[in-house]
């Protein structure tokens, strides 16, 4: 049968990235206590595509994913991306996946246990080099320093998100990278909390003031402690509960060697 995909295109442009996007697929991820964790993730697969070829093969994407199917981890990503480049004839490969991640949390008073979601990110290239990011996504509580101050009664405070992304040069848990970043915020939150877990929450926020601004500095503070880091994006956006918009803050940093 013909091949079209292979068919020569004259316009002269080549295709930084093509491929399947928001496939959702099972994974395995390892966490701290060295358990598989099974969840659902979205998966991108991407390749470039030289100027004279008309398109790519996209039934050899899944046909790949399949061939991982109950080891797509982080540690299959380097391989997983070589062999796009080989089965699709690429120079560069990408491979992008978000999915939930669930962590067993304690109560701060009542000692109540419930699994707590968090969305992670894992993003690989494979080009001349093999690149790495981990990513995510951890909600918090944020009081208002200026409300406080300025209020007889209480003070106006919110849900946060703060988005984390790291290269590193040795393994990171998923379990300590979200622990750095709770610690940074006015409180934590649960996903069960009884009436004195919420007493103590309140007050624990009320005695922690923080600005988006400092949300973002006391995370980069805590991240430029991790010496295996080599790179990380910080942005925390604040669900301003008396505004209709969000305080955003970003923070970027490479370490110098």
């Amino acid at each position: 049968m013909p091949d079209m995909q292979k068919s020569h295109d004259d316009r002269n442009i080549a295709i930084d990235k093509v491929g399947v996007k928001d496939i959702r697929y099972p994974i395995v991820v390892m966490d701290k206590s060295k358990e598989q964790q099974q969840t659902v993730a979205r998966i991108n697969m991407y390749v470039d595509l030289p100027h004279h070829f008309k398109g790519t093969h996209m039934s050899r994407f899944i046909e790949i994913l399949n061939q991982y199917h109950g080891q797509v981890s982080i540690d299959r990503m380097n391989t997983m991306l070589s062999d796009m480049k080989t089965h699709l004839e690429a120079s560069c490969a990408h491979l992008e996946l978000e999915f939930p991640y669930f962590i067993e949390k304690q109560a701060p008073a009542s000692g109540a246990r419930s699994l707590m979601e968090y969305q992670c990110n894992m993003t690989g290239s494979l080009g001349e080099d093999y690149d790495f990011v981990l990513g995510v996504t951890v909600p918090m509580t944020s009081l208002c320093p200026c409300s406080r101050e300025i209020s007889e009664r209480g003070a106006h405070n919110q849900r946060s998100a703060v988005t984390v992304e790291i290269r590193y040069t040795d393994h990171i848990w998923l379990e300590d990278l979200i622990e750095w970043v709770e610690e940074c915020g006015s409180a934590p939150v649960y996903a069960l909390l009884k009436r004195d877990d919420e007493k103590a929450l309140t007050e624990m926020a009320y005695d922690n003031p923080m600005f988006v601004e400092d949300v973002v500095r006391a995370v980069t503070q805590r991240l430029l402690k991790v010496p295996e880091i080599t790179w990380f994006k910080v942005a925390c956006e604040n669900f301003e509960s008396i505004h209709n918009h969000s305080a955003y803050g970003q923070v970027e940093r490479t370490r110098s060697k």
